[in-house]
């Protein structure tokens, strides 16, 4: 496993693995790997013939510097599980090396990085673009794997590729759940022991809401379980609701018609979590 910690070194190791006839694929990560992260390398591996994954805690995409700061981090734990994975090449940069000294270059899909979460989280998506932007430019992988936990970001990262007629094909990965319905997030760890086990409201909200379109059901409807259900967990605090049109994320209203994304987020004291679900009427 090569371990590049420079643009160069980078980009040397993806031409030889191009000068080998491979298809190259990528997994971009902020580490502190967990089960949810290797499934998406896993889904990389069965698409591509090599596998560069990204470890850059990208700081243009936090909303707090202490939320930041607390993000957690273990780069010999990653590297073990990313070579016990047979990942061929890890690509770890510094902010310097992805914000170079008078930087000033944005990407930002203007409208979708602005509803919705990205109204929970004003200048997230466009930091998260950005520098997606910056690692496709370096690596150029064939296809890319993001998870579909974080829903928009999805859409948002398919519209910017599919806007700057980016040569990547983006593959969304379902999301991973602890054994409890939990989805997976490295944020996880940051919660204390009460809060872990009132996290499972969110689950617990979207499997409701779930369950009521077995009969038909309507956006108001499926906004007044989760709000409900979420209302009943005093630790919890909802944050976000978004209930859209699974493709467009436009935002939609009566009957559900067609597929139809869930999206969530949910605050424990200053841990922010979200989930997501696709339902089908």
């Amino acid at each position: 496993m090569l371990i590049c910690r420079s643009v160069s070194e980078c980009r040397d190791a993806v031409a030889a693995l191009r000068k080998q006839g491979k298809t190259i694929g990528m997994v971009p990560t902020m580490g502190f790997l967990h089960a949810g992260h290797m499934s998406l390398i896993e889904t990389a591996q069965s698409q591509a013939e090599a596998v560069v994954v990204s470890i850059f805690v990208n700081p243009t995409q936090f909303g707090e510097s202490a939320d930041l700061d607390a993000y957690p981090r273990n780069e010999s734990g990653d590297l073990a599980m990313l070579r016990e994975a047979g990942v061929g090449v890890v690509f770890l940069p510094e902010v310097d090396t992805m914000y170079p000294p008078g930087d000033e270059t944005i990407v930002e899909t203007t409208h979708l990085a602005n509803v919705l979460h990205g109204a929970v989280r004003p200048g997230h998506f466009r930091g998260v673009t950005t520098v997606v932007a910056r690692l496709f430019n370096i690596v150029q992988p064939d296809t890319a794997v993001f998870g579909e936990k974080d829903y928009q970001q999805l859409q948002v990262i398919k519209r910017m590729v599919a806007d700057l007629h980016m040569p990547v094909t983006i593959i969304g990965a379902p999301t991973v759940r602890e054994t409890d319905g939990l989805a997976m997030s490295s944020r996880n760890v940051r919660l204390s022991a009460e809060d872990r086990a009132a996290a499972l409201v969110l689950s617990r909200a979207l499997d409701a809401a779930q369950a009521s379109t077995a009969t038909g059901t309507t956006v108001a409807t499926l906004s007044k379980i989760i709000t409900d259900t979420i209302a009943a967990e005093p630790r919890a605090s909802l944050k976000g609701l978004d209930i859209v049109a699974a493709e467009s994320l436009t935002v939609i209203d009566g009957p559900l018609t067609g597929p139809t994304a869930i999206m969530i987020s949910v605050a424990f004291g200053d841990i922010l979590l979200i989930d997501q679900r696709v339902v089908t009427p």
